[in-house]
């Protein structure tokens, strides 16, 4: 796991970090304001890290293998649902993600788990469709206070 790490309940403070600045730095044009601003200060404001991170299983991608500062994160919460999937926008585009989302389909195949769920964002379908997450259903859900669109998805292991 060169660049990985796995993921501690301490990290939570800098996860939030991570959360937000992915929202901020690259969901412009795909949300409205509102839209973004709940999003964005989702992870500050709810328990959503601190319970994936107590009762997942996650992994971070770091700066450098000699840098501690994480760039992205993933998380499995609870073992056949990807819940959490967030790069900072100074990292994306880096093959971060997809190296993360592999890295827990790995995880998730060693512990007999023969298929993954998640609820994708606008930003997380294409790459996840990319590594061949099949699309169940488009949904609307009242999320921090506001509608959003998402789709379910599922990767069979």
């Amino acid at each position: 796991m060169d660049g990985m790490r796995i993921l501690q309940p301490s990290d939570r403070d800098l996860l939030a970090e991570v959360y937000r600045d992915a929202v901020i730095s690259q969901a412009h044009g795909l949300y409205s304001s509102s839209q973004l601003e709940a999003w964005a200060n989702h992870g500050w404001r709810s328990d959503v890290i601190a319970r994936a991170l107590h009762q997942g299983f996650g992994l971070a991608s770091l700066a450098s293998t000699s840098s501690p500062t994480i760039e992205a994160f993933a998380v499995l919460e609870p073992g056949d649902r990807l819940a959490l999937l967030y790069c900072r926008g100074r990292s994306s585009r880096q093959g971060r993600s997809s190296a993360l989302v592999k890295a827990l389909e790995e995880h998730a195949r060693q512990t007999g788990c023969p298929q993954l769920r998640t609820e994708a964002s606008q930003l997380s379908r294409p790459l996840l469709e990319r590594l061949g997450w099949q699309v169940e259903a488009e949904e609307t859900v009242l999320f921090a206070g506001v509608l959003f669109s998402r789709w379910r998805m599922i990767k069979p292991l």
